[in-house]
């Protein structure tokens, strides 16, 4: 992943930002990893002291498989747009507000033209849904074997999930809303229900799950 500052997105065209690093969006308002300043991977594997890096950049891919899942493709524009909200932070509520004030530079105007309008905005997912994604992407790279990876990695419940996400936000390499917390990930589901039964008979249906309702 690539590094920001915020004293740049003022001033770079929108199509210079043809950006690198990994995005996505999730129930915490989840807006977007970025290396921070001064903070590193590595160090927030060590600050853990829990999981493997290998662990974190799971979830990281993850995070992006969801949120192209739940709604659609990313563009350039989104991702802009989730750069110039870190850099300054803002949340999507703010920079749609400024918008319709016409508070905001012109090119961040354009892109959030770009991006479909300001209804287009926000890629939120909640923890129960990233938690659901994550499900689905263990079993599609590894199948039977997804329980056995995760576990070898001290994942043993969807509560870690989340505290890997928000070792993120501490890091400062992910937001999050006001009303988001660790919570959202608790007791989602059992690992032996959602990965070694589920990839057998197929998906069932899912606690407090929307999209089978």
């Amino acid at each position: 992943m690539g590094s920001f500052r915020a004293a740049n997105v003022g001033r770079c065209p929108f199509a210079s930002l043809l950006l690198s690093m990994f995005t996505g969006r999730c129930g915490i308002g989840w807006a977007l990893l970025v290396e921070n300043q001064g903070k590193s991977l590595p160090d927030l594997v060590r600050a853990l002291d829990r999981y493997p890096e290998e662990a974190f950049l799971f979830v990281r891919e993850a995070l992006s498989f969801t949120a192209e899942k739940v709604h659609g493709q990313e563009n350039e524009a989104h991702r802009f747009l989730q750069h110039f909200l870190v850099a300054n932070q803002l949340d999507w509520s703010e920079l749609i507000a400024r918008y319709h004030t016409g508070e905001l530079p012109e090119n961040i105007q354009e892109a959030i033209e770009a991006a479909g309008g300001s209804e287009n905005l926000n890629r939120h997912i909640g923890g129960n849904d990233l938690c659901w994604g994550l499900r689905d992407y263990a079993l599609e790279r590894w199948g039977l074997l997804a329980r056995t990876v995760l576990e070898s990695w001290n994942i043993t419940g969807t509560e870690d999930f989340g505290r890997i996400v928000f070792g993120f936000i501490d890091f400062d390499m992910m937001q999050k809303e006001d009303d988001d917390c660790l919570a959202d990930f608790r007791d989602i589901y059992a690992f032996d229900e959602a990965l070694d039964k589920g990839y057998r008979i197929g998906p069932k249906k899912r606690k407090n799950d929307p999209s089978e309702s």
